[in-house]
């Protein structure tokens, strides 16, 4: 028999909890956590989990085939030493402050010590109401719960920093959904993933308490995130808030321009949907550009204002930043001179990474002596003038650029990124920018098979298109997991070229252009 995980309780015995028991949606003052017990439901079954990540956490394969684990990570029973909670914040919602959310679906079981001695939180969202449940059922549905699966380790296999997914299971029993608010709910079948990171501390935690004046439990949380996660940073004090606020400011700008490199849209980044470990966390309604549009939304929510549409989110990353150090001005002895400085360490942080991550797209050491700066501009200028895939473009550049001489015309693969036929004035400008380019990859010390062989390490062949997604939920529902398992598989190698799955990197096809779930999405699940 596989042995089981060791627990710990560092957030419930640290920070002060909420006295009651009752589970009913209500207002929960000067605590950080609410206790709570999952739902059961009532016939959970294990559709999916990521041994990569059960192997780093020291979970054994045959744990899984035990059928008590589904029973755990369904949430209808618990291994020794776990003590659930719902963790209380609040948050800017589309640019307003909401006052408090909290865990309204989401239920931390307990905190796992990896084989390392380090520590990560297991939490499974969908297990049921919580006191920050408001109006919910607590409840998720499969096809959501399924797509934060999936995105959760697709990003791991990325390199993109992010909260994890060990599980996925269905539960037997329905749950009632109004997909795009829009009067015509439907009973779907219902699931729960289990989330996994260091911590699900969110920039809302810190709102919160601060909101409210509650200055105690401000300091207190600042000190366990302190104490727990930014030790190096040295000992509770004003260096150490400020140097913690400019640290996370520049997680957060890093976190946004990787984003950006691959093509990535959050689709709700309210300040309760950032951590603060700079990881990608609450996968709602995300997407992956398909067409280069730097107004791009996959939020039906936010199809209007476009607040958090793909170019905004630089920005959107900057306003949140600010909110935090509102927060902690308390802290600061209400100093702005901090919060000015992470927001300025936040501009710097993102502009050279986003300049370092797409200059390595193109296989370039970035130098605007050179003329990259422009060069780069124009390049994304031109790509964004029509429909072009972005995922498809940049990994056929590798192909470009071993070239014997600079293209006459448009390459093959690049032209099979386009989604309609290219206008010839765009195609000439085209051609002249690739010249363009393939000459100044010739200034580069690396030889052009090596400079290929680096873009097809950051160029990704595969990533989790929406409608790929989509037609692994289709079949879930179905009751066939294979393509599901399918797709998990190829993106925990997103770079390898993986023959015999191409056609999992295709361009989104006609049919999916404006079919619910994989042209638009809401926050409904």
């Amino acid at each position: 028999m596989a042995a089981l995980p060791r627990f710990t309780r560092r957030f419930v015995t640290e920070l002060p909890g909420d006295p009651s028991l009752d589970p009913a949606p209500r207002q929960v003052a000067g605590a950080a956590w609410s206790p709570v017990q999952p739902t059961p439901v009532a016939q959970p079954r294990l559709l999916a989990w990521s041994r990569p990540l059960a192997q780093e956490l020291g979970l054994a394969d045959d744990l899984f085939a035990d059928p008590a684990t589904a029973e755990v990570l369904a949430g209808n029973r618990l291994w020794p030493g776990m003590q659930p909670f719902a963790a209380n914040y609040g948050g800017h919602q589309f640019g307003h402050w909401a006052g408090q959310l909290g865990d309204g679906r989401a239920i931390v079981l307990g905190e796992l010590q990896r084989p390392d001695g380090t520590l990560v939180e297991l939490q499974l969202k969908g297990a049921g109401p919580t006191p920050y449940s408001r109006r919910g059922d607590g409840r998720a549905v499969l096809r959501s719960s399924l797509r934060e699966f999936l995105c959760s380790e697709a990003m791991h296999w990325l390199g993109v920093p992010t909260t994890r997914a060990l599980s996925l299971c269905t539960t037997g029993d329905t749950v009632v959904r109004d997909m795009f608010y829009d009067g015509n709910p439907q009973a779907e079948p219902g699931a729960i993933v289990c989330r996994i990171a260091p911590t699900f501390l969110r920039f809302g935690n810190y709102e919160l308490p601060s909101s409210r004046g509650d200055i105690a439990l401000l300091r207190t949380l600042a000190e366990f995130t302190l104490r727990h996660f930014f030790a190096e940073l040295g000992a509770p004090g004003k260096p150490a808030w400020a140097a913690l606020l400019r640290e996370v400011a520049e997680r957060t700008a890093r976190l946004i321009a990787h984003w950006q490199a691959v093509g990535f849209v959050h689709g709700v980044l309210n300040t309760d949907n950032l951590s603060i470990l700079g990881l990608t966390i609450d996968y709602g309604p995300y997407g992956w550009l398909e067409d280069f549009d730097l107004g791009w939304t996959p939020n039906t929510t936010d199809a209007g204002q476009r607040r958090y549409g793909y170019g905004n989110q630089p920005g959107i990353g900057l306003w949140n930043v600010e909110r935090l150090g509102i927060a902690l001005l308390p802290l600061l002895d209400g100093d702005e001179a901090p919060v000015h400085d992470a927001l300025d360490a936040y501009r710097t942080s993102y502009a050279a990474a986003a300049t370092q991550r797409f200059a390595a797209k193109l296989g370039l050491q970035f130098d605007d002596a050179r003329g990259d700066g422009a060069l780069l501009q124009d390049g994304l200028d031109w790509l964004g003038a029509q429909e072009t895939d972005m995922t498809l473009y940049f990994r056929a550049l590798a192909g470009v650029v071993t070239a014997a001489a600079p293209p006459a015309a448009l390459p093959d693969g690049v032209r099979a990124a386009f989604y309609r036929a290219v206008p010839e004035a765009h195609e000439r400008q085209g051609v002249e920018w690739l010249r363009r380019w393939w000459s100044r990859t010739r200034q580069e010390a690396l030889p052009p098979a090596a400079l290929a062989a680096a873009m097809a390490a950051v160029n990704p062949k595969f990533v989790l298109r929406n409608w790929l997604a989509q037609t692994a939920i289709d079949a879930a529902q179905q009751g066939d997991p294979a393509p599901l398992h399918r797709l998990l598989a190829v993106l925990q190698q997103p770079f390898a070229e993986q023959p015999g799955n191409d056609d999992l990197a295709q361009k989104r096809p006609d049919w999916a252009r404006n079919r619910p779930g994989c042209s638009a999405l809401s926050c409904s699940s």
